[in-house]
């Protein structure tokens, strides 16, 4: 039998689909805990090097098995929600993140992406500008008529924070901008603490007996996060300016051209940045950048490389997580051995049993690290991890650190195996694995209190209800005191108002405050609700596209019990929602099958508004809300560039036809695609023919 940590050390092309979707579950989870500790803690306990890698065999995975791909994987999201205590800012253009290089092949084939998507030549020169990732808090300022509107953090990447007055605490950000700037104009940059003012601000945190911050990136998050904009400005704090977000008019033609820009309008650009006209210039930065690391006056963790033409960049477009036109050259990892004090097992709100070991305290990359996930059972079991042992730690970076090995020679004597439960640890019932899974679950189901607790932590949580006041520990509070059970019970915390503020102790103020919050959210859209559901493998992506293919929870929900035939044609419609494969569309019809769930939804339909989905419009598309397939080969631009085109437009890209296509597109050698749209009567264009109704 194949165990978990064989199937981590598998070669994704030796997987077969039920390992595959095994591999994609663990790596969802421990991407998740990471960016959670990271974006929204500022308290990292993983390592750049064990992230990157999840996230790269997460990808392969998914491109060999697109059927797979989660709803909640990690390449649909860029990081958690903001913080509390903050008002919200929507970014009018998304916030993404970088995807990762590792050597230079990796930087050599991005090229080749580059060069592929665009249909260029061998003689096309490609220039890329190649800038040192600062390791520090990405901020977007946005100024309107010259002046310092807004300035957010980049939060989940749509949605941010609102600190601007602390961003006005800061030199090297102007309040103002010279004549002659756009009506409009986004600047993106990240703020950063150099090394030496890391040092000085420690010591005067320790002679005042105040917090001691691990690196000058906690530091600097720390500072920028500040209620009080006072203490904001105590802090030497520092920003770099390196893109932009919404802008009212056209500014340059060239990225590089751009930063010249910015300088020009008072902005502080990195000095080390540097245009090459090909990628083995952008490599010879790279190690130049890498040999003086350092030295410089500021901790960075890579290099990112952008296509310099900015028209180029319009066409390339985002994937999801990332834009196609960067990439960030990761360096390489740091190390240091601790010892493993203790294994914990986690119970997750999906029941899953997720081991963490508890380390002696150990800096590692400028980084105090004291705890690192063990995914699974069959990972502990395939590195012979013991307690007691001593281990050795990989990080490069702020995320979950890695344990890379074992170090045998320094092994306790008597050391006995770690044997993992086979029962839930929170309420005693069987924990099982499933056949072609890694992950072992609990089945207690809603009488296990950890998963009951998680669930309603995750409906109330930001990218859900988001109800201010009312986080992890007052979930856990709650349900211990047996005032709330399940997610209606939420909504019903005002008939116990004289308990909370008698019995429990808590101040009158505070408790009307929570339930003023509570009654604030009792309007949702349907997206938000359904991702709060925390159905299986349905995460704000996912989420968002049951809306926008069913428009109300009535519709979704009578779709879904109409799918649970595999035979139905509600099936075939679920399955044929681009990114929506045979294993969501289980997991969906299964929660809608459950007759518990279905009483939980007419509970929160009694107490809630969920509004219906509205998606955004594009008045000026003439495809705007369309479904497009396309076939063949196209000859004026790449498959995936028409399709990131029509995306762009408002269109619904599909990959099959059916009677509710609206237009296919076909090209050169098109197949039994172009048949079916022919005898299904739909509309079939050629790509000139295509081109000339969206406008190109």
């Amino acid at each position: 039998m194949t165990t978990d940590a064989d199937l981590a050390n598998k070669p994704v092309d030796a997987l077969d689909a039920g390992e595959a979707k095994a591999e994609l579950q663990r790596l969802a989870d421990a991407i998740a805990e990471a960016d959670r500790l990271y974006h929204v803690e500022d308290a990292p306990v993983l390592t750049d090097p064990e992230y990157d890698a999840l996230r790269r065999r997460n990808e392969a995975i998914e491109s060999r098995f697109p059927e797979l791909k989660r709803e909640d994987s990690p390449s649909e999201r860029v990081a958690p929600g903001p913080a509390e205590g903050f008002a919200k800012v929507r970014h009018a253009r998304p916030m993404l993140s970088l995807a990762n290089a590792f050597d230079d092949e990796d930087v050599r084939e991005f090229e080749r992406r580059v060069r592929r998507f665009l249909s260029l030549g061998e003689g096309d020169e490609v220039a890329l500008v190649a800038e040192p990732k600062i390791d520090g808090l990405s901020a977007s300022l946005r100024y309107v008529d010259g002046r310092l509107q807004v300035g957010a953090t980049r939060g989940d990447g749509t949605e941010g924070e609102n600190i601007t007055r602390n961003l006005q605490t800061l030199d090297d950000i102007p309040g103002t901008l010279p004549a002659g700037v756009p009506e409009i104009l986004e600047v993106r940059g990240e703020v950063y603490m150099t090394k030496d003012d890391f040092v000085a601000l420690n010591d005067r945190q320790a002679k005042t007996g105040a917090k001691i911050f691990a690196n000058p990136r906690n530091a600097a998050a720390g500072s920028l996060r500040q209620l009080d904009p006072s203490i904001t400005a105590s802090r030497p704090l520092r920003f770099f300016a390196y893109s932009w977000g919404e802008v009212s008019e056209d500014f340059a033609d060239t990225h590089w051209g751009f930063l010249e820009r910015l300088t020009g309008w008072g902005f502080r650009t990195n000095p080390l940045a540097r245009l090459c006209s090909t990628v083995d210039e952008a490599l010879e930065v790279y190690a130049d950048i890498g040999r003086r690391r350092a030295s410089l006056p500021y901790d960075i963790d890579g290099v990112v490389y952008k296509v310099n033409r900015l028209d180029w960049q319009q066409r390339l477009g985002m994937v999801s997580r990332a834009p196609r036109w960067a990439i960030a050259h990761k360096f390489k990892a740091e190390q240091a051995e601790t010892v493993l004090n203790a294994i914990e097992i986690q119970v997750g709100r999906t029941g899953a049993l997720t081991p963490v070991a508890r380390l002696e305290p150990v800096k590692v990359g400028g980084v105090t690290v004291s705890n690192a996930t063990l995914h699974n059972e069959d990972e502990i079991r395939r590195k012979d991890i013991r307690v007691g042992d001593t281990v050795v730690i990989q990080r490069a970076g702020d995320v979950i650190p890695q344990v890379v090995r074992v170090v045998l020679e320094k092994r306790p004597a008597g050391s006995a195996e770690y044997v993992f439960p086979e029962t839930c640890p929170e309420c005693g019932s069987d924990a099982v694995r499933p056949e072609g899974e890694a992950i072992r679950r609990c089945t207690g189901g809603l009488v296990c209190p950890a998963q009951a607790v998680e669930r309603l932590k995750h409906f109330v949580s930001r990218d859900a209800f988001d109800i201010e006041g009312l986080g992890a520990k007052q979930v856990e509070a709650f349900y211990a005191d047996g005032l709330i059970r399940r997610p209606g019970d939420i909504f019903r915390l005002k008939r116990h108002r004289e308990t909370l503020v008698g019995e429990k102790g808590t101040k009158a103020v505070s408790t009307d405050n929570l339930l003023a919050a509570i009654e604030n959210r009792r309007t949702i859209g349907l997206d938000r609700f359904v991702y709060a559901l925390g159905i299986r493998q349905v995460g704000q992506a996912t989420a968002r596209l049951l809306a926008i293919n069913y428009g109300t929870l009535e519709a979704l929900r009578t779709a879904m019990a109409a799918a649970h035939d595999p035979e139905s044609e509600a099936y075939a419609d679920l399955v044929n929602i681009d990114q929506i494969g045979s294993s969501v569309a289980q997991d969906l019809t299964d929660f809608f099958a459950e007759a518990h769930n279905r009483e939980v939804l007419d509970d929160l339909a009694a107490e809630l508004t969920i509004e219906p989905f509205a998606a955004p419009v594009a008045t000026d598309s003439p495809v705007a809300g369309k479904t497009v397939v396309f076939t063949g080969t196209l000859t004026r631009v790449g498959r995936n560039e028409a399709k990131a085109r029509a995306e762009g437009l408002g269109a619904k890209v599909a990959g099959s036809v059916s009677k509710k296509t609206d237009y296919v597109v076909v090209g050169a050698d098109a197949g039994s695609k172009a048949a079916k749209a022919e005898a299904l009567g739909v509309r079939m264009l050629t790509e000139d023919e295509w081109f000339a109704l969206i406008g190109d």
